[in-house]
């Protein structure tokens, strides 16, 4: 795949349910009552139980690689978290591709919801080659 600075990659609509916000607690074995406890997360001042950083974390690594496909590589993830995702809303990712070079892109990322931006950063993406070799079962080799 080709990319040049200042292609948008296109939009990921997200649907925050509460299975995927206890789901990506779990699975990332982060048990804050706060993720999966909604009593506990009012006690605690917020209004609802919220996605923890670890699933917003692979829910843009899973943007990244959805977009540039099987065989690209996370090389840098750095994100920050702004507004909360709470269940019942949307997270709609976007990014565009701010620079290339060497084989890997940058692409800046935002993941705003309705309250705003839940998440803002860049990952570093090793770019897959072009001449990868494709069997029956899809893109074969490694990308290094």
């Amino acid at each position: 795949m080709t990319a040049r600075a200042g292609d948008a990659l296109p939009p990921l609509r997200i649907p925050i349910t509460r299975t995927l916000i206890v789901s990506g607690a779990l699975a990332s074995r982060d048990y804050q009552d706060v993720h999966h406890d909604a009593e506990a997360a009012k006690e605690k001042g917020s209004p609802d139980i919220f996605m923890n950083i670890l699933t917003t974390n692979g829910l843009v690594g899973r943007y990244i690689t959805d977009h540039f496909g099987p065989l690209a590589r996370l090389r840098k993830v750095a994100i920050r978290l702004g507004a909360p995702n709470y269940p019942g809303d949307e997270m709609v990712l976007r990014g565009e591709v701010t620079s290339v070079a060497d084989g890997t892109a940058e692409v800046a990322v935002t993941g705003a919801n309705g309250f705003g931006n839940h998440v803002t950063g860049t990952v570093v993406v090793q770019l897959p080659a072009v001449d990868a070799p494709v069997g029956p079962d899809g893109p074969t080799g490694d990308p290094r």
